[in-house]
């Protein structure tokens, strides 16, 4: 078990990276020759990208249930990209696989979200555990000085935005409404 860092940290991170949620949900539970592959092939991808670290992938943290959500941590969109591509790595021909197995049955989902986050746009506080999250991914350090609020590690710097409201052509505030 990863030792407890017994302190608030926060994650510094001084170069984009790409944040990736994926999961599957199981949709038909009796239909295990289904859904069992799909669950297999994630830890095979993940070993895969453990050993390489030239592929691009920092971290990932995962948790089970229904559906499944696995966060994974990229150095770049190119590199999930490339990955997700490559008919030699054990991603693409699981997909295929999937898409064989159940293009149109509805007997197994599975869903992907990605972002890009830049310095200076995330938040982050890690207080009594181990490395976790973007900051394993990345690098932790105390949440400390101009790291101590969640205002500061947003690094907000812009003016607020002011919402206005859309021109509309049929109205004019100036103009009193006919009539009256």
């Amino acid at each position: 078990m990863a030792q407890v860092i017994a302190q608030r940290m926060t994650a510094d991170v001084d170069s984009e990276v790409i944040v990736f949620l994926i999961g599957m949900r199981i949709n038909s539970f009796w239909k295990i020759h289904k859904w069992l592959p799909m669950a297999l092939a994630m830890p095979r991808m993940l070993r895969e990208l453990q050993a390489d670290p030239a592929s691009g992938f920092l971290s990932g943290e995962s948790w089970r249930g229904n559906p499944t959500i696995m966060v994974q941590y990229w150095r770049s969109f190119d590199d999930l990209e490339r990955f997700a591509k490559d008919a030699s790595r054990a991603h693409r021909p699981a997909w295929a696989a999937f898409n064989r197995a159940t293009a149109g049955n509805g007997d197994v989902g599975i869903w992907h979200e990605t972002y890009r986050v830049r310095p200076g746009d995330l938040e982050t506080i890690y207080n009594n555990m181990p490395p976790f999250g973007l900051g394993r991914a990345t690098r932790q350090v105390p949440a400390q000085g101009h790291r101590e609020t969640a205002r500061d590690r947003m690094s907000i710097t812009a003016p607020p935005i002011v919402e206005k409201m859309p021109e509309n052509p049929m109205f004019d505030p100036d103009v009193p409404p006919a009539g009256g």
